[in-house]
This record gives structure tokens, C-alpha cells and sequence, in this order.
């Protein structure tokens, strides 16, 4: 029997064939499982969620989201029920993510499936999933093709040394990761290249989405409300999806968790979208000269000019389907929330986090939750200064500078070159 196939999330049309879109509706495509109960295996990490990805062979890495009960910022915040699926470094927790983010949950199934073919991976990254995806291409040796905006080029690193199948091609200061998204696409065009798909790739929504199994599994229940702050909201969808594989698994209870999703102002296309009522995106109303606005976040690695909001199947979808939410975070709130997790639990986390973490707090002080509500609050990245007590962080160097997304692709492309270049 066929693991899965995939379905339209708007024409509900079926395909027995991998792909990155419907060619009806330009929907996103969903997995349609044929195990519809979740039968852990035997494996650490992500790899026990093996029935719901859409990969063959069973994964043996130990990265994976770890879930537990918070004590300390849970009695600060008064709740009795909450839970912190930590995406990053805490032996101590049992967290192995050695990225310290959890886009590497993104990045082994999608490379797990391309692994033994012939084409290379091309993918633009604000930062984390560069990192992310150059990490397991060290371990597997696919060649991964990767844009990254001037501003990301900071969180390049890795836990061990940069392999000659990472290719990091920066984008010059004037660029974010919206420019990024195009050179990519571009690259991905040419022969033996395969574009990741971003948002539209399916082994991506999956691997993020064993948060949600994780959480479910742990607390033996789905949660009433999940926290996560956003830039493409990739994560939000995965976690809607994946709450609609356990409500027909029907061991987990039959109410999905209400999104309680979170972008970084003053950059927020999606919550201003949300907050007008609006089901699309005006760029001139919900993200006036964008790239300035981008500049003054805090986590600007939330930023992206492009998010699938209004797709079938997309964030807006997500949200209406489980009565969600969207809140807007200033920095100065998603400084202080930051301070506070690590004061109370112990961990250094991303800013992206302490996002989230901020809007768990407002909900709380606008009273859309309650002190017995089941509360998953997804840390998305955190662990760094832990990992540096047991690693050497290498920087991963470009191979090329990019000054746009427009550049001729000739001379990118041409592996003899070893020595860095600026093209204009």
C-alpha cells in the first residue's frame, strides 16, 4: 500500500505523484496518510513520528521537538497547565537539536527525500534554516544551494566543520530574504537543481509538524491553545495539520487547538491582515516600505514580504478553522518576554521565541486563556550558550556575493570558481 498521496487543500484534488502544487487551484498540497493511527517507532528524535512523513526509510537522528511541563514560568503566569515543546540544545531536557532551531525538523525529512538523486537543493533562508539545512547536508553530503540575506549571514554557524556540499550565496545589504525567495527560485530552475518549495513543500510541514505530535503525545490530549510566533507561518499550518491527523486518529480528543499565532511589529503583514479582517494582503496597507520596517524588528528573521496567508490551505485557513488568533508584538515586549523564559526556565533563547512567549502573555492579560487551559508554547530555537559548552561553532563563509536577485546566473554556477566574487 501507498504510504500517502497528496491532496489539495482548496480543489481537494488527489496525486499519487510528488509535487510542489495543485494544477487546478495552485492550493497547497497536503499528505493524505494511509495509517491513520500513530504507531511510534522505536527510534529517538523525530524519527518515531515516522508513520505521518512522508519519507520511506525511518530517520535515526535524535533531533527532534522535546515537551515538557513547565514549573517555573508556568506558576509566574499562573497557569497549571502548561507545556513547552523546546526546539533547540538542553541535553539536560533531552533537546538535541544541535541547530538550535527547530527549522532542523524541516530539514531532515526534505533531505531524507531527496537523498540519492541526482539534483542539488536550492533554498533561501533568513538565517536559521540555512543553518538548519547546511547541517544535515554535512551529514549527508547532498548539495544544498542556499540564499541568505546580508542580515542572516550572523547565524551561519554549525557544530562541526562546513563540507564543500554547502554552497552559501549572500545577498547584498540592501537585500532581505523576500530577495532571497527570488534568486533561489531562479537557481532552482536550472538543470540538476531541485527547488526545496518553502512553504509548499510537504516533508517540511510534516517535520515541523511532530511539534504538535510531540505535545499531543505527551500530554495524552490535544492542547487547547498553541503559541508560535511567525515570519512565513510555514510552522502555524504545520501544526493546523497536523492537530487534523490526531482528531481522526480520535485517541487525542475531537476539538483542534486554537492557533494563537504572533509576528513582530512593526513588520506584521499577517496580523494586520488578520486584525482588518481581510483573507489576502495589501502590501500598500499591511507592509508600507517594507524593507524599512523590516530593519527595525527585533526578530527580523520573522520577516517575509511573501507568506502564504491567503492560499487555500494557508495561514488565513488555519486560523479560521481552529477560531485562532494573531497578536502583534512589540520589540520591547518580545525583549522583556525573552528575559523572563530564561530567568524562570533556565535557557538562553531566540528572539522569535521570546515572541511567542510575549503573546502568550498578552493573551493572558486579555483573558483569551484561562489558568486550567492545556497550553503548548512552542520555543522555536534557544540553546546556544548550552551547545558552546559542548561544541566548537564553525562560521560557514559565502561563495558568493550577490548584489540582487536579478544577477546573471552563469558565473554562480560555475563550481571551478574558488575564490569569494561580488557580482553586480
Amino acid at each position: 500500500m501507498q504510504k500517502y498521496d497528496l491532496i489539495c487543500a482548496g480543489c481537494t484534488s488527489i496525486y499519487n505523484d510528488d509535487r510542489l502544487k495543485c494544477a487546478s487551484d495552485g492550493g497547497l498540497l497536503r499528505t493524505n496518510y494511509s495509517k491513520k493511527t500513530l504507531t511510534l517507532k522505536d527510534v529517538p528524535g523525530m524519527g518515531k513520528f515516522h508513520d505521518w512523513l512522508p519519507i520511506n526509510e525511518v530517520m535515526t537522528t535524535d533531533s527532534g521537538p522535546v515537551t515538557y511541563r513547565s514549573t517555573e514560568l508556568a506558576a509566574e503566569l499562573g497557569l497549571n497547565n502548561l507545556f513547552i515543546s523546546f526546539n533547540g540544545y538542553w541535553p539536560e531536557k533531552g533537546a538535541y537539536v544541535k541547530t538550535c532551531s527547530f527549522k532542523e525538523l524541516e530539514a531532515f525529512p526534505t533531505v531524507q527525500k531527496i537523498r540519492g538523486g541526482k539534483s542539488s537543493l536550492v533554498l533561501a533562508s533568513a538565517g536559521n534554516t540555512a543553518r538548519a539545512f547546511s547541517h544535515v547536508s554535512a551529514m549527508t553530503g547532498v548539495d544544498v544551494y542556499i540564499a541568505v540575506p546580508a542580515s542572516g549571514m550572523s547565524r551561519m554557524w554549525l557544530p562541526e566543520e562546513p563540507t564543500d556540499s554547502i554552497h552559501i550565496i549572500q545577498m547584498g545589504k540592501n537585500c532581505d530574504y523576500t530577495d532571497s525567495i527570488h534568486l533561489a527560485e531562479r537557481i532552482a530552475a536550472l538543470p540538476g537543481m531541485k527547488a526545496e518549495g518553502g512553504a509548499r513543500n510537504v516533508a517540511r510541514r510534516d517535520g515541523m509538524g511532530t511539534v504538535m505530535l510531540d505535545a499531543a503525545v505527551t500530554m495524552k490530549r490535544m492542547p487547547d491553545h498553541y503559541f508560535q510566533a511567525i515570519g512565513s507561518g510555514t510552522g502555524g499550518i504545520a501544526a493546523w495539520e497536523a492537530s487534523l491527523r490526531l482528531r481522526d486518529d480520535g485517541r487525542f480528543g475531537k476539538k483542534l487547538p486554537v492557533l494563537q499565532l504572533s509576528q513582530n511589529l512593526p513588520f506584521a503583514p499577517m496580523f494586520n491582515a488578520w486584525k482588518a479582517g481581510r483573507c489576502d494582503i495589501v502590501k500598500d496597507i499591511d507592509m508600507p516600505d517594507p524593507k524599512k520596517l523590516i530593519h527595525e524588528m527585533y526578530a527580523d528573521i520573522l520577516s517575509n514580504r511573501e507568506p502564504p496567508y491567503s492560499v487555500a490551505g494557508g495561514v488565513y485557513d488555519a486560523l479560521c478553522s481552529t477560531n485562532g488568533t494573531m497578536h502583534g508584538i512589540t520589540n520591547s515586549d518580545a525583549i522583556k518576554a525573552q528575559q523572563m523564559f530564561e530567568r524562570y526556565e533556565g535557557i538562553d533563547i531566540f528572539p522569535p521565541a521570546g515572541v511567542a512567549v510575549a503573546s502568550l502573555v498578552e493573551a493572558l492579560n486579555e483573558h483569551k486563556v484561562n489558568a486550567e487551559d492545556y497550553i503548548v508554547l512552542n520555543i522555536t530555537g534557544g540553546g546556544v550558550k548550552r551547545l558552546e559548552m559542548d561544541y566548537t561553532l564553525s562560521k560557514i563563509e559565502p561563495e558568493f556575493i550577490a548584489e540582487n536577485s536579478s544577477i546573471p546566473l552563469e558565473e554562480i554556477m560555475n563550481r571551478k570558481v574558488l575564490d569569494r566574487k561580488v557580482f553586480a
